[in-house]
């Protein structure tokens, strides 16, 4: 599962390619200060657009927490979303890369063995916005989780499921809850990703 995330893109050019959409943008608790940011973990903010609870037709970014308690305790920062459609909640995740690992073949399969670390930007744009969810919550506030889905042919070598990243056309329709989730909710086509070696885990 992804756990790991990157956010180097300006803020300018967040609003800059979002008025594809033709939705208003709103900064509702001020612009954020987005220091690029190699890596994202769980508990950490990031940044979600999400429809706007106090303009109807717009929509808002802010940062909030990535993952949410489950009732176990443990953190939900991916959600499964086979077979489900999510009325309330959605949201965007922007990023613009995510990180996967696998078993270094050095290490073999020992507890503690090291392992790669793999970078996944989306070919030919700077960032991108991952289907996600957000919500309120008594112990953290609000906070947002990343949906996945079976892997396509990009994912599937380094895991057996992959984030959904949504097509920049996609990202007016997945804030809209009267669109059917599933209809939206698909593994990447092939050659959308480019995939790196980091080795730094």
């Amino acid at each position: 599962m992804c756990n790991e995330h990157r956010r180097l893109v300006a803020l300018g050019r967040i609003p800059e390619d979002w008025s594809q959409t033709r939705i208003p943008l709103l900064f509702p608790e001020g612009l954020p200060n987005l220091a690029p940011l190699e890596s994202i973990r769980i508990t950490d903010p990031t940044v979600i657009i999400r429809a706007s609870r106090e303009q109807p037709g717009a929509a808002e970014l802010v940062q909030r927490r990535w993952s949410w308690p489950a009732p176990n305790g443990k953190p939900v920062f991916n959600f499964r979303s086979d077979g489900r459609d999510f009325a309330s909640g959605r949201c965007l995740i922007v990023a613009d890369g995510f990180y996967e690992y696998t078993a270094r073949a050095s290490e073999g399969a020992r507890k503690g063995a090291r392992k790669d670390r793999w970078l996944f930007t989306k070919r030919g744009e700077d960032w991108f916005g991952i289907a996600g969810l957000w919500r309120a919550t008594a112990e953290v506030g609000e906070a947002c989780t990343m949906l996945t889905t079976a892997p396509g042919k990009d994912v599937a070598p380094y895991h057996g499921r992959q984030i959904v990243v949504l097509e920049r056309d996609d990202w007016a329709t997945w804030l809209d809850p009267g669109v059917p989730a599933q209809d939206l909710l698909r593994p990447s086509p092939p050659g959308t990703f480019d995939v790196m070696l980091t080795n730094s885990a």
